[in-house]
């Protein structure tokens, strides 16, 4: 099972899309895209939307690789859709390390669900953009297929 349709809606809608290479926080990774970043992302690149979409759907195989190598329970699709989002913010490593994927394999789906609330900052601080995607997250991961 892939990411679906909602799982790239999320991200596309809260990671926002720009052509031109940006540092999100001043001492961040050079992105562009949706997010996207690399070795060949550095100040000034330039992209169209044709490679803004690839690569967002090339970045999307290691988030599709997380899951399968973390998560030990059959998911549905709303489920692998909200990981998927969660995953591509927040990487691999603090996936592995969460909470969230220990009730997950547990089949604790409503314990998992509010930890997508916890999500929330960068550093110490609670970020209204952060909150908001986690709980579209949290409220897509509770869908029934």
């Amino acid at each position: 099972m892939r990411i679906g349709e909602r799982g790239i809606q999320l991200i596309q809608k809260f990671e926002g899309c720009r052509l031109e290479a940006y540092l999100p926080t001043p001492n961040d990774k050079w992105s562009i895209g949706f997010g996207h970043t690399g070795p060949e992302v550095v100040e000034g690149l330039v992209w169209n939307q044709d490679q803004a979409d690839e690569a967002l759907f090339n970045d999307l195989e290691w988030v599709e690789a997380c899951i399968d190598e973390n998560v030990t329970v059959p998911l549905i699709q709303p489920e692998r859709d909200a990981l998927g989002s969660f995953i591509f913010n927040l990487g691999c490593t603090n996936f592995r390390k969460s909470t969230l994927l220990v009730k997950i394999n547990q089949l604790a789906m409503d314990e998992a669900a509010q930890e997508f609330l916890r999500w929330n900052k960068q550093g110490k601080d609670v970020l209204p953009g952060l909150t908001a995607r986690r709980a579209a997250e949290k409220e897509l991961f509770e869908r029934s297929a």
